[in-house]
């Protein structure tokens, strides 16, 4: 399993520190923050006290090219661009970034970021969709237009077969998997005979728009 290092341990980082540990993974902690290194120390491989963004510090810690890297440092911009643009130099390959808005987001893809993510509007994003279309009970975006979305069956949805649905016909959507939430069996490409039942979570593909109408 490849390692992880994670830069900035605010309440995003130091979760995300605390969770690949706990799930196996090898994560490298840093902050120049000595108390909350302290606090990591038990849920990492190993806690650093530094200031990442200088780059004789980055290769004295032994960064490699295959590790990602994940900076959170909030709104420093100043910080972000700078420790991405080292990384880039030292040819690290997965470099993942928080930032706070979409300026921050298109400035640091410039600089060499892998992936940047903006929390706080995915979540809102997700709290929306919630509100909006509450059988949908998570969904992941895969292109502009097509997303995969976890849907709670409707009433008048169950007892029914995917064929009796017509969901492709009716409303463009694929049901690409079916999880059971009691056995927590999953089920891949359902057969068209496949019966749905009130304990079963579909798992299709289509348009935002489309998916919305099976509320």
């Amino acid at each position: 399993m490849k390692r992880v290092v994670v830069v900035g341990l605010g309440i995003f980082g130091f979760n995300i520190v605390k969770d690949l540990f706990e799930n196996g993974f090898e994560v490298i902690a840093i902050d120049k923050n000595k108390d909350v290194i302290n606090r990591i120390r038990d849920f990492s491989t190993k806690a650093i006290l530094a200031d990442a963004t200088d780059k004789e510090l980055l290769e004295m810690i032994g960064i490699q090219p295959d590790d990602t890297v994940i900076v959170s440092f909030g709104e420093d911009l100043a910080a972000s661009t700078l420790l991405t643009l080292h990384l880039k130099e030292m040819q690290v390959k997965n470099i993942i970034v928080k930032a706070p808005n979409d300026d921050h987001k298109r400035i640091l893809e410039k600089v060499g970021a892998s992936e940047v993510i903006i929390p706080e509007k995915q979540m809102a994003a997700k709290v929306a969709k919630g509100l909006i279309s509450p059988n949908v009970l998570d969904f992941l975006p895969v292109s502009e237009d097509f997303t995969i979305c976890e849907v709670a069956p409707p009433a008048g949805f169950l007892g029914k077969t995917i064929a009796d649905l017509r969901l492709r016909g009716k409303y463009h959507i694929e049901v690409i998997a079916i999880r059971d939430v009691l056995s927590d069996k999953v089920q891949l490409v359902p057969r068209a005979d496949f019966v749905i039942k009130d304990s079963d979570i579909l798992i299709v593909i289509g348009r935002e728009q489309d998916i919305q109408e099976i509320r």
